[in-house]
């Protein structure tokens, strides 16, 4: 099964005031964005240049924070269609969104139309090759590798993947990996489970996945990852639900 999902996001930032709704935390698009609108409420002009690389740094957040939430939304409610298919999604701020499905089987076919691929996560491992004792890639002792996990966010949010490490670190990211080493949850011999330190590289064994130019401890039982989430979830009140089974 292969599904191609495409998002046209028209956000025109540049005409007309910008508004920035505020939260405790604000996104890093938000601080973009207020860092504009302040330039302006001051008077400084932004040069072309200026200009380029904020429209730059915008489609980067919107590639790496944005859409990765998109696709964990979208993806279990296409999991029963048994056909290709294209999405286009059009937004504009502070008008409703518009859903539609093109006749296209691929994004290069549309007119126009630019590919954003979310970066994911990258497994950690050595150049060397490994032993004869040590054949397995990752080898790590996982109790039961075919239950699975689904995490649900209190706003509806399902993020849910065949593989357990995809749906943890989804999760991670969602909640934002610049917040997890706050919680000092620990593994390995005192590696942060998401932090900046790398653990040293062993033929054969995978420790950590790179992502955002974070490392996350990955090297953990399923059980595990679901306790990491919980004390997570409790340190910082979100209230995630966290359940056994993979998609069908």
């Amino acid at each position: 099964m292969k599904f191609t999902i495409l998002s046209i996001l028209f956000i025109n930032v540049y005409t007309g005031r910008i508004r920035i709704y505020r939260r405790r935390n604000m996104t890093k698009l938000e601080k973009l964005y207020s860092i504009i609108e302040n330039s302006r409420e001051v008077g400084v002009k932004l040069s072309k240049d200026v200009l380029l690389q904020v429209e730059e740094l915008e489609e980067g957040i919107i590639k790496e924070e944005i859409l990765p939430a998109l696709g964990n939304d979208i993806a279990p409610r296409l999991e029963p269609i048994k056909r290709d298919l294209v999405l286009v999604v059009e937004y504009h701020p502070g008008e409703p969104i518009s859903v539609a499905l093109s006749r296209k089987i691929k994004i290069s076919e549309i007119m126009g139309a630019k590919t954003l691929t979310p970066r994911g996560s990258t497994p950690v491992k050595s150049e060397k090759r490994p032993t004869e004792m040590e054949l397995h890639e990752p080898q790590k002792h996982i109790e039961n590798t075919t239950k699975g996990m689904r995490v649900t966010f209190p706003d509806g949010t399902v993020i849910w993947h065949r593989q357990a490490i995809d749906t943890f670190i989804g999760t991670l990211r969602k909640i934002g990996l610049e917040r997890i080493p706050e919680v000092d949850i620990k593994h390995g011999n005192g590696f942060n489970l998401v932090g900046r330190v790398k653990r040293p590289t062993v033929p054969g064994r995978i420790w950590q996945h790179e992502c955002d130019g974070w490392y996350i401890y990955s090297n953990i039982s399923n059980e595990t990852k679901k306790e990491d989430l919980q004390r997570i979830s409790d340190h910082y009140h979100i209230g995630l639900t966290i359940e056994e089974g993979k998609p069908k």
